[in-house]
This record gives C-alpha cells, sequence and structure tokens, in this order.
C-alpha cells in the first residue's frame, strides 16, 4: 500500500520522461556489423603482354571463342580482395590454386608444389578497402600439353578467408596447340613435288595477301 501511494505521488512529467527515453533507445539502436568480403580473378589478353602484369588489359573469362593462348606463354592474372563488411577485418588470406599445364614464374607469396597452391597473406582491410595483387604465370610446352586435345580451357580459381568470412571466384582462359604442317613428297617420285610446292607457294602468298588486307 505504501508503494503504490508512493507511486501515485510521483509527477506525470516524470513518467512520461522515463517512457520516452526508451522510445527513443529502441529506436535508434545501432544495427549489427554486416560481415561480407569479395574475391575477383581476372586473366589477361593474350595480346596485352607489355612485359609488366599490371599493364595488361584484364577481363574476367576468355571463351573458346575469344583470342587464345600457345604454348609457352605468359599469362598474368589479377586479384582483387575487397571487404564489403561495415566493420574492420584483419588475417585476411589469400588462395590461388594453380591448374596443371601452367606453372607459376613471379608473385606474392609461396608456391606448395603438392597442392599447387598458392598462399599469401592480404593483411588487414577496413571497411570499403580494397587491394590488388598479380600474378605471372607460364603455359608448358607443346609437348606438355595433353596429345588428344588441339584447343581446350583451363580455370583458375582463387579463395580469399579470415576468422569470420571468406569468397571465392575463378577466372578461365583457353590454349590452342601449334599445328605443324608436313608436306610429304608423292610416291611417283620427286617430279611432282614442285607443282605441289608451287602450290603452296601461291596459297602462302593468297594467305598473306588476305592477312595484310584483314589488318589494315
Amino acid at each position: 500500500m505504501k508503494f503504490l501511494a508512493l507511486l501515485a505521488a510521483v509527477p506525470a512529467t516524470v513518467v512520461l520522461f522515463f517512457a520516452s527515453q526508451k522510445t527513443v533507445s529502441a529506436q535508434y539502436g545501432q544495427p549489427p556489423p554486416s560481415l561480407s568480403i569479395v574475391v575477383e580473378k581476372a586473366v589477361g589478353m593474350p595480346s596485352s603482354d607489355k612485359g609488366e602484369a599490371a599493364a595488361a588489359t584484364y577481363v574476367d573469362n576468355l571463351s573458346p571463342s575469344d583470342p587464345r593462348f600457345r604454348p609457352d606463354q605468359t599469362v598474368y592474372f589479377r586479384i582483387k580482395v575487397k571487404n564489403t563488411s561495415t566493420t574492420f577485418l584483419n588475417n585476411i588470406v589469400v588462395q590461388d590454386f594453380v591448374p596443371f599445364f601452367i606453372r607459376p614464374i613471379d608473385g606474392p607469396g609461396s608456391f606448395n608444389a603438392a597442392t599447387r597452391t598458392i598462399t599469401f597473406p592480404a593483411g588487414d582491410l577496413a571497411a570499403g578497402e580494397e587491394k590488388f595483387y598479380y600474378l605471372k604465370m607460364q603455359l608448358v610446352s607443346q609437348n606438355q600439353l595433353p596429345a588428344d586435345k588441339g584447343l581446350f580451357c583451363i580455370i583458375n580459381r582463387v579463395k580469399v578467408t579470415n576468422n569470420r568470412v571468406g569468397d571465392e571466384d575463378s577466372a578461365q582462359f583457353c590454349v590452342e596447340k601449334e599445328v605443324v604442317n608436313l608436306v610429304r613428297v608423292p610416291s611417283s617420285g620427286p617430279d611432282l613435288a614442285v607443282p605441289l610446292f608451287a602450290g603452296e607457294l601461291t596459297a602462302l602468298g593468297i594467305g598473306l595477301y588476305l592477312k595484310h588486307k584483314f589488318t589494315n
């Protein structure tokens, strides 16, 4: 009874003040921070080799109808890591899974030949911050490529993680083996080989003319 009497004695303005404070706290409370990270893998165009990875022209993927790489050719890759969270992310690690028929030449981290994995730290990223990394690799020689495939495509995958979040991406490029043409001498003798050779020169001349006309 004494408590009820005391409560009745409290002015109404004080009760309204505490009620309004509780409503404001609920309305303006901060949401929990989002956690997300994005990694993007891109491959350099075969015709953009300017001696430096950063100078290459990069695309997400190359299909069989796009420009193709040749045996022994250099292939550049670009990795972009971005913190798309609303909070700080630390201890970020990048893993690049190197496919067969290509070998690492230059870039960050260390290469484990047993697992064919390049691993390197990306450090810490503030909210919205991004970093770029470049890898230089080289295709193997023609005799080390699949004997039953003249044209085939390779996928290079990358993964980024820390102790709370992660992401993956990949880039595809295609390889065309060199075709070696052998001119066979007919079994009837060398007399027919002369016109055959002349025909080859004529075809070659036409091909050079068309190529010159196309490029101009």
